[in-house]
């Protein structure tokens, strides 16, 4: 949440990323050491007095009196000689010198990870702030602080002020940056085809550097896409995109996982797979979705190998995905129970047979249904208005 060079993920997100791994079951216990020595470089560079605490009670980092008396002292000096300079700035210096230095207070409290006092003197600059632009920028910061936080109630009342803000004007780049935010938003509350819609509109004008690198950047939007396009659109937007194309040899297992999904090497596929999901379940705004993205993603598979056949063994199907028979009767049971694959098992057979609804048979079902419906309600009119 510092000002970044434009080129370089902002360090308050990579501390709350290794907080995270330093948190998880997971992680071996040799990288939990080297993290956490990462994670107490990190909150003591930036004084990061209250966040250090919260840390300690977390049972994070151990307490170090003397360390946190000392990063005390220097926020109150730095806090000092900022009022100071605000106090300067309104006696003897314009509008736009007062703004800086409040901005450069709001700027301050966000590094050190003053959640509330942040808000609150980032409300003040805002107050002082003119421009859409500026305005929008604040807003970022505000996105930011929710992030490291994983304040969702903020960061989704932020993504409408920037909004309502870009009603009234406003670049193209913030707006391409607004994408990002919001697609980002959407994966981790578990909207991925929105958030797969906002990643492949972004692809040519990714800039928002401070919140992931490309790469990841890339790795979340083919995760998304897969769960949330045709396969029409997939090959489209995804397989085909020279933007996708450069980048996904880069990343381990992505570019299997999705290549063979589209050609259809299921049991290369669920290689890939099993070689991403420790990425996933190490990601911090994924984990929280493992299950779920699992989930989707064998239904995706499941509902594509069974688009081409009315029958098949299941002794086939599970030859095809590289798995046992027992495997592939038990994922497709709990499926088919769920209601996300259209098909039965034949156990005595060994047969799995589809039987795809007809979309048009269900819309005379439904119009039938509600017309029964109707005609119920003005019968009961009917007698109230007889009487």
């Amino acid at each position: 949440m510092d000002p970044q060079d434009g080129t370089q993920q902002s360090q308050q997100l990579i501390l709350a990323h290794n907080v995270f791994l330093l948190k998880h079951p997971d992680v071996s216990d040799i990288e939990k050491v080297r993290l956490s020595d990462e994670v107490l470089n990190s909150v003591q560079s930036n004084d990061m007095t209250s966040y250090y605490e919260t840390l300690v009670t977390d049972k994070v980092l151990e307490l170090d009196q003397s360390l946190l008396e000392s990063m005390r002292a220097k926020n109150e000096e730095e806090i000092k000689k900022l009022d100071e300079k605000i106090a300067d700035a309104e006696e003897n210096l314009g509008e736009s010198e007062v703004r800086e230095a409040h901005l450069a207070k709001s700027l301050y409290y966000i590094r050190i990870g003053e959640k509330e006092k942040a808000l609150e003197q980032l409300k003040v600059t805002e107050s002082k702030t003119v421009a859409v632009g500026q305005k929008m920028d604040l807003v970022f910061y505000t996105l930011q602080i929710g992030l490291f936080y994983m304040d969702f109630d903020l960061i989704s009342k932020s993504i409408d002020k920037a909004k309502n803000l870009f009603e009234g004007g406003g670049d193209w780049e913030r707006k391409n940056r607004l994408k990002v935010y919001e697609g980002l938003y959407c994966m981790s509350t578990r909207n991925f085809k929105k958030a797969a819609n906002l990643f492949l509109d972004s692809i040519s004008t990714f800039t928002t550097y401070e919140l992931f690198p490309y790469d990841t950047f890339i790795f979340y939007t083919v995760l998304t896409s897969i769960i949330s396009l045709d396969r029409v659109s997939l090959k489209q937007k995804v397989v085909d995109a020279p933007e996708i194309l450069t980048v996904i040899g880069k990343i381990p297992h992505l570019s299997e996982f999705l290549n063979s999904l589209y050609d259809c090497q299921y049991k290369s596929f669920f290689l890939a797979f099993s070689g991403l999901t420790e990425q996933i379940k190490l990601d911090r705004y994924l984990h929280p979705h493992f299950r779920f993205y699992m989930r989707e993603v064998r239904t995706v598979v499941y509902s594509q190998f069974l688009e081409s056949y009315k029958s098949v063994t299941i002794e086939a199907m599970a030859k095809a995905f590289g798995v046992t028979v027992e495997f592939i009767d038990m994922e497709l049971s709990c499926f088919i129970a769920a209601g996300k694959l259209h098909c039965k098992i034949d156990k005595v057979a060994g047969v799995l047979e589809t039987n795809r609804p007809d979309a048009k048979n269900a819309l005379y079902q439904a119009t039938i249904k509600q017309g029964d419906f109707l005609l119920n309600r003005i019968q009961k009119l009917s007698r109230v208005i007889d009487l």
